[in-house]
């Protein structure tokens, strides 16, 4: 993985040159969204930029952890000189975040399905993370990597990659890591908080998807209602992790989990399941959806009834792995 030489120095100028900079990320913020965005936006508030941090759908309280969680917003204020969009393949991944302003001016990202929606794109698919991609370039963009800066960018890439779980992690993803924890990062304290830790409403929320749990010829699937969150009070939007507990199952290739969103609106979550064949692409089933993402993770929102999305995505992926293995793939009664 590297970036053009010429790319990095052209905007070591541009970013020297702006004073105020708006740094956003995409909606349902993970934690390489989150990592990366505050990643950077210390960053630049070290070399002495104005700088503010904006996601819609503000700061999960399992990142609250972080330095500067404190000063992420929901939405911007005012006018910029430099705009960056992190960990986000697509403009509209930002929702309301870069209401009012004229375009971006940077985009650093590591999808594989990113569309290079910015006037310069730092897009590296084979990066592990974003947050690695801002690991490895932030010193030659002339910016400092202080311990806060270099926890919140370890705290990226280790939930990306699930704890270094994930088949993209190379000897390289892991010296990058070390790099981080040379500038202070730490490593326990992250990988507890990010991964490990949840709160109880949470919990209560998997114990909703897991009483519904469905499995047949290597597809495992489950789905939240509204009704299931506001049930045990959990606050956020997301599935609290579901997919990653349902990426262990032994007996699956594929992992979907189906979060109702509101009224005729679901998200779609796909993993690659453990040591699934590497084969397996999930991001050319998002995609069908109007999502993207990476090859072992991806996501998609669909207009529709939860029940009537789920049936149509089932189908999908069940043609996906039929069209990969060579033979149907039937439900099971």
């Amino acid at each position: 993985m590297e970036a053009d030489i010429n790319l990095i120095a052209e905007l070591r100028g541009e970013i020297q040159s702006a004073q105020r900079i708006l740094v956003v990320s995409h909606i349902r913020p993970d934690g390489d969204a989150i990592g990366s965005l505050i990643g950077l936006g210390l960053a630049l508030m070290a070399a002495g930029k104005q700088v503010e941090m904006v996601i819609s759908d503000g700061v999960p309280s399992n990142f609250r952890f972080l330095a500067g969680s404190e000063l992420v917003k929901k939405k911007a204020s005012g006018a910029f000189d430099y705009r960056i969009v992190v960990d986000a393949s697509e403009l509209e991944r930002v929702g309301s975040a870069m209401d009012g302003q004229p375009g971006v001016d940077l985009n650093i990202d590591h999808h594989i399905t990113n569309t290079y929606f910015a006037r310069h794109n730092l897009v590296l698919d084979d990066a592990a993370a974003a947050a690695e991609i801002l690991a490895r370039y932030i010193p030659g963009l002339g910016l400092p990597m202080a311990q806060e800066v270099a926890n919140a960018l370890l705290t990226g890439m280790v939930t990306d990659t699930i704890g270094f779980r994930t088949s993209n992690v190379s000897p390289d993803v892991l010296r990058v890591a070390a790099g981080l924890m040379e500038h202070g990062a730490d490593l326990s304290a992250v990988y507890y908080s990010a991964l490990v830790q949840h709160s109880y409403p949470a919990v209560c929320y998997w114990g909703a998807g897991l009483s519904r749990l469905q499995s047949e010829s290597g597809l495992v699937w489950t789905s939240l209602s509204l009704a299931d969150r506001r049930a045990v009070g959990y606050k956020g939007r997301d599935d609290a992790d579901l997919i990653n507990v349902l990426s262990t199952v032994e007996e699956a290739e594929i992992a979907i989990v189906f979060i109702e969103q509101s009224a005729g609106r679901v998200k779609i979550s796909w993993r690659v399941c453990g040591q699934a064949s590497t084969g397996l692409d999930v991001s050319v089933i998002a995609q069908i959806f109007g999502g993207g993402g990476h090859r072992a993770a991806s996501g998609a929102e669909v207009d529709g009834s939860l029940e009537d999305v789920q049936a149509n995505v089932l189908e999908e992926t069940r043609l996906y792995m039929s069209r990969l293995h060579g033979e149907r793939v039937s439900p099971e009664n």
